[in-house]
């Protein structure tokens, strides 16, 4: 039993820091745009060259030989 006045008190804080946390993190604007960035990932930069992967072993050879 005397370990519950020990848990109980640092579970309250533990929850407090993450809900302190969150309301900082959504003051901040840090959940307004969750769409953009993962779309801006899935598409190519313009003018950006596609450098030749290393584990493919013909493309290598086809950037050596030209």
């Amino acid at each position: 039993m005397s370990v519950m006045y020990l848990i109980l008190p640092l579970a309250l804080l533990v929850v407090f820091v993450a809900v302190l946390g969150f309301v900082w993190a959504a003051r901040r604007g840090q959940f307004d745009d969750l769409d953009t960035p993962a779309m801006r990932a899935l598409h190519d930069e313009v003018g950006e060259k596609k450098k030749p992967d290393d584990s493919d072993p013909q493309a290598s050879r086809r950037s050596t030989t030209s």
